[in-house]
């Protein structure tokens, strides 16, 4: 779900001011959002059950004071990391040769100053970055570390250091955080009786014996995770393949949302809240229904046909092809914008790994 690809052979192209991979950045976003209003209105005997499925993480305890300071505004930043778990049962389509999770997309959301519009930054995972001071899972103490790519802060040392290490980078206070679990999304489909995505070739032995034929297939929620996950018989057979599959499964998500109109019935709306809150986790302040409905309803005034996304600019690692670093100055012209709450300047929005 990044715009980078992981390796050299599949490097990206501009295709035009929105691509599909800032519309799924939307689709994410703001299907978890709509999710959690809805389930505001449906009423207290659903409340208790999925209020108990939201996990928290109390950041401000794991990282303490030594943060960039807060602006007195009422805008708001927020991380959203999309994490591939391959944990129990999961693991199962591997063949039991993955563990843990791994961060697949992240996303910083700049919402301005009075809340009408936001800007989604998107951060390749493979970005060479340097990883401050963390706290180990044992609770050690893990050293700085320089050129470590940034998916793996995630995987060695939770979405503390994750949060650290953004705010590290970029200078900007992150107020809030939010983690999707991709594999939540199974029982999500299966709680709306599949989705429909075209395939422009056919799939061939993907994880768990994945099979599919080239055009209009309709998956289940066994399928769809399959699917997301495989890159064997997909174009060259590198993660770019992959990569475009988790972006069209979330586009077809989204479509599949909207045609059942889901939200206009209350059980339906329970069964996707449900389903799209035992796949989050979120910072301890937004750990309760309540708390991300008031959220929610905060941003009631930004179009998210509106919203801006951008990748952070990268150029190709001089040293390793296979990765990218932040591209200078265009990078720090980024967050120095975001930590001014001014409109990003264009010079700041060019890519060189991506020729614009």
């Amino acid at each position: 779900m990044t715009e980078i690809p992981t390796s050299s052979r599949g490097r990206a192209s501009r295709r035009g001011p929105r691509t599909r991979g800032q519309r799924v950045r939307r689709a994410l976003l703001w299907t978890l959002l709509i999710a959690v209003v809805g389930v505001g209105s449906s009423g207290y005997w659903s409340y208790s059950r999925i209020d108990g499925n939201i996990k928290g993480v109390d950041l401000d305890k794991a990282l303490g004071d030594d943060r960039p300071p807060r602006r007195p505004t009422t805008g708001q930043n927020l991380l959203v990391l999309g994490s591939d778990s391959r944990a129990g049962a999961n693991g199962a389509l591997d063949g039991g040769t993955v563990a843990g999770a791994r961060s697949d997309t992240a996303l910083v959301v700049h919402i301005p100053e009075g809340r009408t519009r936001a800007t989604a930054i998107s951060i390749p995972r493979d970005t060479l970055v340097t990883r401050p001071v963390c706290r180990k899972p044992d609770g050690g103490t893990a050293p700085s570390a320089q050129r470590v790519m940034f998916n793996s802060v995630y995987a060695q040392y939770g979405p503390a250091c994750v949060v650290k290490t953004v705010e590290t980078m970029s200078g900007v206070r992150l107020d809030h955080y939010m983690e999707i679990d991709f594999a939540g999304f199974k029982d999500l489909v299966d709680a709306i009786g599949g989705v429909t995505v075209h395939l422009d070739e056919p799939i061939e032995n993907g994880p768990g014996g994945l099979d599919l034929a080239a055009g209009p297939q309709r998956l289940n929620g066994t399928q769809s995770l399959a699917y997301v996950r495989t890159r064997y018989g997909v174009k060259d057979g590198s993660d770019l393949g992959r990569i475009g599959n988790q972006q069209k499964f979330l586009m077809a998500l989204l479509t599949e949302v909207k045609k059942q109109d889901l939200l206009g019935s209350p059980a339906k709306t329970y069964k996707i809240a449900d389903s799209a809150t035992k796949a989050l986790t979120t910072d301890s302040d937004l750990a309760s229904l309540t708390a991300l409905s008031e959220f929610a309803r905060s941003m009631n005034g930004v179009d998210p046909a509106a919203m801006e996304t951008i990748m952070l600019p990268v150029a190709y690692d001089k040293q390793d092809p296979n990765r990218v670093v932040a591209a200078e100055p265009n990078a720090s012209r980024l967050w120095q914008a975001i930590r001014a709450d001014l409109p990003i300047p264009e010079s700041a929005k060019r890519s060189p790994a991506t020729g614009g």
